[in-house]
């Protein structure tokens, strides 16, 4: 567990993901999912039942190269992040990082000191050699925040989402550790 401060001074638990935290994680992303179009599911689609998103919590982080953590404010999720793995030997030192924020959270440094902890567990794993994401073209914010934390644009992929009647490209980034 670590405690980190925002830009307001509010004061962020940051954890890895219990079994028990499934309930609340659940619920978080079906809210946060109608808070914003660049996430891949919209509002209460995250239909995943309680129980088997405690087995995939359990089962989550199968060996050092995978990890799933949630910030908390005051007890409130504000924050899921993680790095998942493949476990195929030929892959496995590849990591594919996502992070999810309530909206009354962004801009307030959140989402730059959950990738930092990420990129800082992921460089003492003794696996992970790279992390990998993919992220909607005009997800300007989140495109500035992956540069500056030292990603590099490595593709795009032509309309790869669709939404509200319109294609967008999916821009994919990467950072060597």
């Amino acid at each position: 567990m670590k405690a980190v401060h925002l830009r307001d001074g509010r004061e962020v638990t940051i954890r890895k993901a219990l079994k028990e935290d499934a309930a609340a994680m659940i619920a978080f992303y079906n809210a946060v999912a109608g808070e914003t179009d660049f996430l891949s599911f919209g509002k209460n689609e995250f239909v995943m039942s309680l129980e088997e998103y405690e087995r995939f919590i359990e089962s989550a982080c199968p060996e050092n190269n995978a990890i799933l953590i949630i910030a908390t404010i005051d007890d409130e999720i504000a924050s899921i992040a993680s790095i998942t793995s493949n476990q195929k030997k030929r892959y496995k030192h590849v990591g594919t990082l996502g992070i999810v924020i309530a909206e009354k959270y962004c801009g307030l440094g959140l989402g730059r000191k959950l990738m930092e902890e990420l990129i800082d567990w992921a460089k003492l794993n003794e696996t992970t050699t790279k992390i990998d994401l993919v992220t909607r073209e005009d997800n300007a914010r989140a495109i500035e925040l992956y540069k500056k934390v030292g990603f590099e644009v490595e593709g795009r992929l032509r309309n790869d989402c669709y939404s509200n009647g319109v294609y967008y490209d999916t821009i994919v980034m990467g950072l060597l550790i």
